[in-house]
């Protein structure tokens, strides 16, 4: 069996911006809905194919409808290709937004452990898709396929939807050689299991949508919502149009959003450069602050709601998401503002008993002791574009928690695509779960 720790093979491929109208609501793709065209791509569940290839290959137009495409840009988030010289995982680098729209093409498992770990992808929905893309793509190229797992559910330890989805394919596969299939069938099967995982997460994204912005109606009836949201929740983490940025691109479209208020997200910016790059893709009316104003708008009466994602939920309720949402929580309470997690029930984690069980990413200290170059021109800076720009004197050491944890009494509502849980309580979570696994056994 081939090696795939020899070597990692990745390729970066610009491809040029599409072009929207200015302020057009859900651009490009008209109504932003599920199904805009894909720069490329190759047939969604309902036109699975094994390994071996695909008519037409890495010209074949995206099938509209699929889960491969991306709402917020003509560049899908993620998508599986199977060009002459074999299959690949094609990623939209976030690492690089807004600047530019650059495809980061990866053809073994490493090459996308590497992506994960630099967050070129992230998200914890799409991040559970990628590790099932991940491991079917280990299988349909001839590696050693639970090694591939093992290192694909360990590149995030805080993310549960990462592990989950790289069990899942991994079971297909091992189902499919315990059942006697070859080498192609079994990739075959670890395939089909991704791609179902990509379509369910389309759908549960639209349905969490609809789910949150009636619980907005409930709880804030008259419309005009003024909506506080951090890091990055929409199509760049989803199948579909995301989480709690979902809800928001709802309740614009319905006519109810009178702003959304956008966290920046230190150190790694996700808010100022991923949700504020959607926000406008979509035409919403969005203001960024920066995290340590958030305490003064509340005070000034300007935040209705506070959405968030969420990485993992423990058994007891408890929400792992960005660091920085735990003072919102606190906040919102304080100011008597509805807390509201929006996450698909795969991440719920009903073997992590409490919030301080969940272990928590550290990352490196040089995500905060220096500034990102940024991949657009500036002028007479001298940085090369992506290279680090220090603010804090040599050797300084930092602290940075990738996570932090809200207990579950700081939380109005946890919003799934099974439905709300409100109060959130661990007898409550156990009975969403439960639900959920029958309607999926069904």
């Amino acid at each position: 069996m081939a090696d795939q720790y020899a070597q990692s093979g990745e390729d970066v491929r610009p491809t040029s911006p599409p072009t929207t109208p200015d302020g057009a609501p859900g651009a490009p793709g008209g109504s932003g809905a599920p199904g805009a065209l894909g720069a490329s791509g190759i047939p969604g569940p309902s036109g699975i194919t094994g390994p071996s290839g695909v008519s037409g290959g890495a010209e074949t137009a995206a099938v509209p409808g699929g889960p491969e495409n991306s709402a917020a840009s003509a560049i899908p988030t993620i998508r599986w290709d199977e060009p002459p010289e074999g299959p690949v995982l094609v990623l939209l680098d976030q690492t690089r937004l807004p600047g530019e729209e650059t495809e980061l093409v990866c053809t073994d498992a490493p090459a996308l452990v590497q992506a994960i770990r630099t967050l070129a992808v992230r998200g914890a929905p799409v991040l559970g898709i990628a590790g099932a893309y991940g491991v079917a793509l280990a299988a349909a190229r001839g590696f050693d396929v639970d090694e591939a797992a093992e290192a694909l559910a360990a590149a995030r330890p805080t993310a549960v939807n990462l592990a989950y989805g790289v069990r899942r394919a991994q079971a297909a596969y091992r189902g499919a050689v315990a059942g006697g299939a070859g080498q192609r069938d079994a990739a075959s099967a670890a395939l089909a299991a991704a791609r179902a995982l990509h379509q369910e997460d389309a759908e549960a994204s639209a349905r969490m949508a609809v789910h949150g912005l009636a619980l907005l109606d409930e709880l804030l009836p008259g419309g005009g919502h003024r909506v506080l949201t951090h890091c990055n929740t929409g199509a760049l983490v989803s199948g579909g149009e995301g989480t709690a940025f979902a809800v928001a691109l709802t309740a614009h479209r319905a006519g109810r959003l009178r702003r959304l208020w956008v966290d920046e997200t230190r150190p790694l910016l996700q808010g100022a450069r991923l949700t504020a790059y959607e926000a406008a893709r979509n035409g919403m009316p969005y203001t960024l602050l920066t995290d340590n104003a958030a305490g003064s708008l509340f005070a000034a009466g300007e935040v209705d709601a506070v959405l968030i994602g969420a990485d993992r939920i423990a058994a007891d309720g408890s929400v792992a998401n960005k660091v920085g949402s735990y003072p919102l929580a606190v906040l919102a309470r304080y100011h008597h503002v509805p807390f509201v997690v929006v996450a698909p029930v795969t991440t719920v984690d009903p073997e992590t008993p409490d919030g301080a069980s969940i272990e928590v990413e550290q990352r490196a200290s040089h995500e905060v002791t220096e500034v990102t170059a940024p991949f657009v021109p500036v002028a007479g800076a001298g940085v090369e574009a992506g290279g680090g720009i220090p603010v804090a004197p040599l050797g300084t050491q930092a602290y940075n928690p990738a996570f932090d944890v809200t207990p579950p009494e700081l939380v109005t509502a946890i919003v799934t695509e099974e439905g709300v849980v409100s109060p959130v309580t661990a007898e409550a979570l156990a009975e969403l779960c439960a639900r959920s696994r029958q309607v999926t056994i069904s």
